[in-house]
């Protein structure tokens, strides 16, 4: 019955919870922020892997000077030498940010940027640290970040998923970091696509060939809208006539809700997804284009940029090339900043153009780091005692350099930022306080930053 009634699977069941539930803890409707919102929406750009800071936006001269010499920090693993960037560093914009040259259409956008290189997280282990940059612990369960935002703000369109993970990886905790862990199911959030299904799924519609819808059964082909609505109405009846008896029953109250939001989706999804209605100027703008290399992602960029223009509250892209540089550094990281530079400034000037950048908070970063040392020698380790990662748009500073990391770029000394602080601050741009917002568990308050976390006010705008 559950597939008659939406023909939807997966993408039907992300949104859930229904209008008891929303009536008693905030549902889909709008909430009220804990006081007044810098962003009312976030856009995260997650690289997958661990990006190098020292050959991306993190200068380290010294570094540089003692290449090939003895690493005097960290265990070196194995007598590990200092392996110096192989990339020029520069000086961009009026604010001066330092930038790597893999990032030549990104530092053009460097007076955009809140550029923090003092990030901490507690392992440097991918499935852990993955899990903590997304839920703030590894440890069981939990929310996601995702998650958690819709909770506290709701969603600004019915019609579409609050929180949607574009391209989201099925390894490193998998469905966890995009979650909703004990929150209220409607929490979850919608997937479209994975990294492993064919790219074109992840990476929307080609004008020149089409492969298929990026979501699967959005519209059911066996029966009309009435027969549809006749359907729905029987099977959220049933499922009343259970909640009466059973009181509270999250999962069935997920089950309306998400036969309800299905339905509605039909009509507003397939245009959003859609690319085809977009100008040949964007398009170019973002790299899209048979055979580039910025394609796929310039198209889930874009993708990310209508949804927010949509009215839904937290997207997430995870780049469709990895980071995970332990060997071949100059060749691999090329790939991957080729793929993502154009796109990702593209973004930035598209949503400024559009009058969306001062409400849209958009956030740049990995789990990790990597080394200063070197890895198989032409590689690098994973890092999480200090790391680069960046901010954009809605209530940040433009253009500042926050935090340092010490002269090789080993760990953070000045300002550290933990995983925690970096949560709190992205509740607090939003409006919420992260010692408020919280969920009772088990007979225990929980929140996004456990008992942890600082505001990082100096990078408030």
């Amino acid at each position: 019955m559950k597939s008659c009634a939406s023909g939807f699977g997966y993408l039907a069941f992300a949104g859930l919870a229904h209008e008891a539930a929303a009536a008693r803890d905030g549902g889909l409707a709008p909430q009220a922020t804990h006081f007044p919102a810098r962003a009312k929406r976030v856009i995260f750009l997650c690289m997958n892997g661990g990006p190098s800071h020292v050959d991306l936006l993190d200068y380290k001269p010294v570094l540089n000077q003692q290449s090939g010499e003895s690493s005097p920090i960290g265990r070196g693993r194995g007598g590990a030498k200092l392996l110096g960037s192989p990339f020029r560093f520069a000086q961009h914009g009026e604010s001066g940010l330092w930038m790597s040259e893999v990032f030549p259409e990104l530092a053009k956008q460097a007076d955009e940027l809140c550029v923090i290189n003092s990030m901490q997280t507690d392992l440097p282990n991918h499935s852990q640290a993955f899990l903590q940059m997304h839920c703030g612990s590894f440890q069981f369960v939990r929310p996601s970040v995702g998650a958690w935002t819709l909770y506290g703000l709701g969603t600004e369109n019915s019609n579409l998923p609050g929180f949607v993970t574009i391209n989201p990886p099925s390894d490193n905790g998998g469905a966890r970091n995009y979650g909703s862990g004990f929150l209220p199911a409607i929490s979850q959030g919608t997937r479209v696509g994975t990294n492993q299904i064919p790219a074109f799924y992840a990476a929307i519609l080609r004008k020149d060939q089409e492969p298929g819808p990026p979501l699967k059964n959005i519209e059911n082909k066996n029966l009309s809208r009435e027969q549809q609505r006749a359907q729905l109405d029987l099977v959220r009846n049933l499922n009343r006539h259970k909640l009466e008896r059973d009181v509270h029953h999250p999962e069935i109250e997920g089950a309306i809700e998400s036969f309800e939001l299905a339905f509605r989706m039909q009509d507003e999804v397939p245009d959003v997804l859609d690319l085809r209605s977009e100008s040949d100027s964007i398009l170019k703008l973002y790299g899209v284009g048979s055979g580039l290399p910025t394609d796929r992602f310039g198209r889930q960029c874009i993708l990310a940029r209508r949804l927010a223009e949509a009215g839904v509250r937290f997207i997430e892209i995870t780049a469709p090339v990895g980071w995970d540089h332990h060997f071949l550094l100059k060749d691999e990281l090329t790939k991957s900043t080729l793929a993502t530079d154009r796109p990702i400034a593209a973004l930035l000037t598209d949503l400024k153009q559009r009058g969306l950048l001062h409400d849209t908070l958009v956030v740049w970063a990995g789990e990790f780091g990597r080394t200063p040392y070197a890895q198989s020698g032409n590689g690098r380790d994973h890092n999480n005692k200090g790391y680069s990662i960046w901010m954009a748009g809605g209530g940040v500073k433009r253009g500042l350099a926050y935090g340092a990391t010490d002269e090789f770029g080993y760990e953070a000394v000045e300002k550290p930022l933990h995983i925690h602080d970096w949560h709190a601050t992205i509740l607090h741009l939003l409006g919420l306080d992260h010692e408020r917002l919280t969920f009772n568990y088990g007979g225990r308050d929980f929140r996004l930053t456990d008992v942890y976390g600082n505001v990082a006010t100096e990078i408030l705008a």
